[in-house]
């Protein structure tokens, strides 16, 4: 698998707008991208610093993913995302080593990227995207 850079990290959150002020004022981040991907339930945003992008995600509905994820966990960190070159291929190459996948084929996601979750189960607790920019 040829991971080219780490895309980006998604933390998750509760109130998508308060987050917003918290990375432009304190921490001098732009939001630069606010979208819903509505079959994940979610509304990201995107801040960049550097190569790597931040990525904010709130829930839109109660039942959704990521409200999910904070009623268990709580707000943070929520996935680290690596860009490959061949997502489908990634995907092969995970499973044939024994990786079980969230996703066996790529659905879309933020920012024209297609993407596929590797399950936490199998890569030492840490929930992983693996992304493709769509041409």
């Amino acid at each position: 698998m040829e991971l080219t850079h780490i895309e980006h990290i998604g933390i998750a959150v509760k109130n998508l707008e308060e987050s917003i002020k918290f990375y432009e004022s304190v921490l001098g981040l732009k939001c630069y991208s606010i979208k819903e991907v509505k079959d994940q339930k979610v509304r990201t945003a995107f801040f960049k610093i550097g190569q790597t992008k931040i990525e904010l995600l709130a829930s839109t509905e109660p039942d959704g993913p990521i409200a999910k994820f904070i009623e268990k966990k709580g707000e943070g960190i929520h996935h680290i995302a690596y860009a490959v070159s061949n997502l489908k291929e990634a995907l092969k190459e995970a499973e044939s080593k024994g990786i079980q996948l969230i996703d066996k084929e790529p659905r879309k996601g933020a920012e024209d990227f297609q993407i596929s979750f590797l399950h936490p189960k199998s890569t030492n607790g840490v929930l992983i995207e693996l992304c493709e920019l769509k041409k």
